[in-house]
């Protein structure tokens, strides 16, 4: 059987790939893997798609034909989720979500005791059971238990306190994609003491992540000029990373939060180790900003899982990804959207500074990313032609920029990221690199 799990889940088209029949037997499998011989509780949440209540079902009676309990949660940002499992006591948590995908695609993916994401190795032991139909079919089965209206306001109220300061006299336009934040993330910045200007806050199970949120900033920042806001913030469909703008309009991504907050965090002597986690993505300015701060580096490969792995592995409490997921090790067990903009806002409040300034501590080099679709994404480590291209671009490029090609995670296709002086330096390498992975393997 192929691998089943990516850097973030299960996913694919709903209702071809990601079938009710494979989520059923996700649930029996979830739940021989993590439930340690006792009759484990598992907490539920998704997104606004509307092939999530149908999946939803299918999970949980999957959970309970293998003798589990669900406690559903709705409509929920992920780590929220993740939060409830450890404030619930819960045995395991999973949420029904393809996060930045299209509305026509979903997801599972599952958290532990501790409210974080499954190593590889538990999730290859899901894997394997998947298709053990020999397991276990108890005569007294799980139950399920109705929507819990409280976990929502608890999350709530554990983002104001992780928040550590106010926003009063702050205008923030939030982008919501129409997804899992549309209610929760205006009532944070609310509670927050900021006034608020929603958009992409009416989801009707089609529309998550069309033309709106993290993938589609621009909508945002179009919002934050129209409404003469000092700043705005762009959710995912699920909520576990922030994009935000400057009064002007002009973005601010994951490495420039996080590059302010580590500055601020190492000031404040709270950085542990002085060191901050980042991947293979993170921008040369970032890198610049962090060596000439004092602030040591650890990179991992792509992917908010293995930013947190590491920053257990060695002791940091900060990490997180270009994309806008962002970890705060001391608040959350995993990257946190509402959480990642009410602490950036809140630092640029606390200090007294815009958010644009703010932001200025990094300066970020031009950085291309073109995504190649291809039928073997793995294939590309094989293609000698890719790598030759790879190469030349890096012998012209030298100290100036950087390279770097990967397959993605989740969908069939290869990156090329191209870094360089000069926007046009780095698109003319990059599509370069891009042609000679379209051709070897077309």
């Amino acid at each position: 059987m192929a691998r089943l799990f990516g850097t973030d889940g299960v996913r694919g088209v709903a209702n071809r790939d990601l079938t009710p029949e494979l989520v059923f037997r996700l649930g029996r499998a979830a739940v021989r893997a993590l439930g340690a011989g006792e009759r484990p509780s598992l907490v539920v949440g998704r997104d606004t798609r509307a092939s999530g209540e149908m999946l939803e079902a299918a999970l949980a009676a999957g959970i309970c034909s293998a003798g589990g309990d669900v406690l559903h949660l709705g409509v929920i940002p992920t780590p929220g989720v993740a939060f409830l499992v450890t404030d619930l006591g819960a045995t395991a948590g999973a949420v029904i979500s393809a996060s930045h995908n299209p509305p026509e695609y979903n997801g599972i993916k599952f958290f532990s005791a501790e409210g974080m994401k499954l190593a590889d190795a538990v999730e290859g032991e899901i894997e394997r059971l998947v298709d053990d139909e020999a397991g276990p079919r108890p005569q007294d089965p799980g139950r399920i238990v109705q929507e819990d209206e409280d976990g929502a306001e608890r999350y709530l109220e554990h983002l104001v306190a992780a928040a550590e300061g106010t926003l009063g006299g702050m205008t923030v336009v939030v982008d919501c994609a129409n997804g899992a934040a549309h209610g929760l993330a205006p009532a944070l910045l609310e509670r927050l003491g900021a006034e608020v200007y929603a958009i992409g806050d009416a989801p009707d199970g089609s529309n998550i992540n069309v033309g709106f949120g993290a993938t589609s900033p621009e909508a945002m920042a179009e919002a934050v000029r129209r409404f003469g806001a000092d700043a705005g913030v762009a959710h995912d469909g699920d909520a576990d990373r922030a994009i935000l703008a400057d009064a002007e309009g002009n973005l601010v991504d994951g490495d420039q939060i996080l590059a302010a907050c580590a500055i601020d965090m190492h000031e404040e002597g709270a950085l542990a180790k002085d060191t901050v986690v980042t991947t293979t993505m993170a921008n040369l300015g970032f890198r610049r900003a962090m060596e000439d701060a004092g602030i040591a580096i650890l990179e991992t490969d792509v992917g908010d899982r293995y930013v947190l792995e590491e920053m257990l592995r060695s002791g940091a409490v900060l990490g997180g990804e270009q994309s806008g997921h962002v970890i705060f090790l001391d608040r959350a067990t995993t990257g946190d959207g509402l959480l990642t903009a009410a602490r950036f806002l809140g630092l640029s409040r606390r200090k007294g500074v815009s958010v644009a300034e703010l932001a200025a501590c990094m300066q970020r080099f031009p950085q291309v990313l073109v995504a190649v679709e291809v039928g073997d994404r793995d294939a590309v480590a094989r293609a000698e032609a890719v790598w030759q291209a790879v190469a030349a671009a890096e012998a012209a490029l030298g100290s100036r920029g950087r390279v770097l090609v990967r397959p993605s995670g989740t969908e069939p296709v290869v990156r090329v990221m191209v870094e360089a002086e000069t926007e046009g330096e780095a698109r003319g390498h990059a599509e370069a690199i891009a042609e000679a992975v379209r051709t070897a393997l077309a």
